[in-house]
């Protein structure tokens, strides 16, 4: 099983590959075009994540003993961020998903490169994430 510090590292391996912004944006908008359509029933807004310049849908639910997400977006590269998220954190164990430093945001250089609208939304998807965690967390403990 791949840890969460290998899925950020092979995130930044690929990101080194472009020279410029550009580049690695359209990298993040083709990620988006890749996630798996959500089901339509969560596309309402007890899914939807506060603080997001777009609109941005995540559920997650428990298979085996992981955390598995799933999100749609309304805006390009918000859709790619949130497959990114997905990719690093999705597949893991709930502890593991609370703990992780997400430091690969900023070895790529996201925060900077995106406004300041979309950075707290990106701050807010890891963070509902990682409420989902905890709250799974909670419940497979009982």
């Amino acid at each position: 099983m791949t840890s969460i510090s290998d899925k950020e590292q092979e995130v930044v391996n690929e990101f080194e590959l472009f020279d410029d912004w550009m580049d690695k944006y359209n990298y993040i908008i083709e990620l988006g075009k890749s996630l798996p359509p959500i089901d339509e029933k969560h596309k309402e807004d007890k899914y939807l994540i506060n603080g997001c310049q777009a609109r941005v849908w995540l559920h997650a639910r428990m298979e085996d003993g992981k955390v598995v997400f799933l999100a749609d977006s309304d805006a390009l590269i918000t859709k790619g961020i949130v497959a990114l998220l997905i990719r690093v954190l999705s597949g893991h164990v709930p502890q593991e998903i609370i703990h992780a430093d997400m430091t690969f945001i900023d070895e790529i250089g996201l925060k900077e490169h995106l406004s300041q609208t979309r950075s707290n939304g990106l701050l807010n998807m890891i963070k509902q994430m990682k409420l989902y965690a905890l709250a799974f967390s909670k419940t497979s403990a009982k």
